[in-house]
């Protein structure tokens, strides 16, 4: 089969490394893909959201399968468009991927279906969420509606933060039109988990769960980013917790988008909190998380296309889905002053032999040279039979990548570990 993986960060290329393993993968395309994608796919030079550039590619080049994997196309409507023209997707219609276009109408959905989530609040007019903000419970979570390249999500520790937030995003329009309306959430404590799943709408099968890092440096300290490192599984999602979300969370959700006529097909994420009164829904992703897959992925024992396919057929129900019982870390090197600004350019230099548990997300070829180009450069995950590991596997191959200006967290795993000594 000719495939055409729509994207160009890490998760893409995790994507199509696990699409490689299948004996039905021929030719695979990347668009836009990126310098290190290029070892394993043929990069198309079509920016992810260019649908019209995107349909017209597909069918001169005979694609038989395509996996969009980023938010914004999906959300914009590509596999619409895609199977328009008869080319088998793998990945929600537009109507569906509103679950992450629009956090209101996740929020909408949760509370009609009594699925459970934070207590929340929305307004499309700035002065009246400042007017609430005044009696709002502190600490409070300001979110974007829209897509915000994940980082639309404001956690105000006083009132003065929950304020300019609300001016940030909706006055200043900091992320655009997506904070043209906002969500204010009751602030929960807990763990967090992702548990991304496979759905074809009849059908969810769960993943390995991970925990995602996501602040800049160790310790939980500094700002939010993409996420700086992975570990999969997550020792707080036990058998009884993941059994409460199959009955309370992940099926009522897949039922849900039915009754409303939005039927899901594709990678459902769900972020979740256990709470101290059970499992909530903190987000949905309609789409693989990064860098979530590069752990989740390279523990799956399946056939990838195989398991695509059959969400594609909506024939999951009859389809192997097996992962190991092994664990897996991955750390996010990143150039210095990510998520804010930061210099590109420089070279990378990977060790052979660590090359295929490399997942290039911000590089570009250059004279036969692969250099950085962008804020989070690349993951390294290692698999091993317990966490800790994978974990000293992980940061032990990080000796071996080179470039200028990186940096990464030293800490990556060391919630998990804590977690199961309690």
């Amino acid at each position: 089969m000719n495939i055409l993986v729509v994207g160009g960060g890490g998760r893409e290329h995790a994507i199509i490394k696990g699409l490689k393993k299948s004996k039905k993968a021929d030719v695979i395309y990347a668009a836009p893909g990126n310098g290190g994608i290029a070892h394993d796919a043929i990069c198309v030079d079509i920016a992810a959201t260019d649908i019209e550039k995107m349909v017209e590619f597909a069918v001169n080049n005979n694609i038989d399968f395509a996996v969009v994997a980023p938010d914004d196309p999906l959300v914009l409507g590509m596999v619409d468009a895609l199977e328009d023209k008869g080319i088998a997707c793998f990945g929600p219609k537009k109507n569906a991927a509103v679950i992450e276009g629009s956090k209101a109408f996740s929020k909408e959905l949760m509370k009609k279906y009594n699925i459970p989530t934070a207590e929340y609040e929305i307004f499309d007019n700035a002065e009246k969420a400042l007017e609430y903000i005044e009696t709002a419970a502190i600490p409070t979570v300001i979110k974007a509606d829209g897509l915000a390249l994940g980082k639309g999500v404001i956690i105000a520790e006083t009132r003065q933060q929950a304020k300019d937030a609300i001016v940030s995003i909706m006055m200043d329009k900091q992320f655009g039109k997506s904070g043209d309306k906002i969500v204010i959430e009751e602030f929960l404590t807990g763990p967090e988990v992702s548990v991304l799943s496979f759905t074809d709408g009849k059908t969810i099968v769960p993943m390995i769960s991970s925990m995602d890092h996501k602040r800049a440096l160790d310790n939980d300290k500094g700002l939010n980013t993409g996420g700086m490192g992975t570990v999969a599984p997550n020792p707080y999602y036990t058998e009884a917790v993941a059994e409460e979300c199959m009955n309370k969370i992940f099926l009522p959700t897949v039922n849900a988008m039915n009754s409303e006529g939005r039927s899901f097909k594709g990678c459902l994420y769900f972020g979740l909190m256990i709470t101290e009164n059970g499992p909530k829904v903190i987000e949905y992703n309609c789409r693989f998380g990064d860098p979530e897959t590069q752990v989740v992925l390279p523990l799956l024992q399946s056939d990838l296309l195989e398991i695509m396919l059959a969400v594609s057929e909506e024939r999951l129900e009859s389809t192997e889905v097996k992962f190991s019982d092994k664990n897996a870390c991955c750390v996010i090197m990143a150039s210095e002053g990510y998520p804010l600004s930061y210099e590109k350019g420089y070279e990378i230099t990977i060790d052979k032999d660590v090359l295929d548990d490399i997942y290039i997300a911000g590089a570009k070829l250059s004279d036969g040279k692969l250099l950085t180009n962008g804020g989070r450069v690349l993951g390294i995950t290692a698999v091993a039979d317990s966490l800790p590991e994978a974990i000293e596997l992980s940061y032990k191959k990080v000796n071996k990548v080179h470039f200028d200006n990186a940096f990464y967290r030293k800490d990556i795993g060391k919630r998990a570990l804590k977690a199961m000594e309690e």
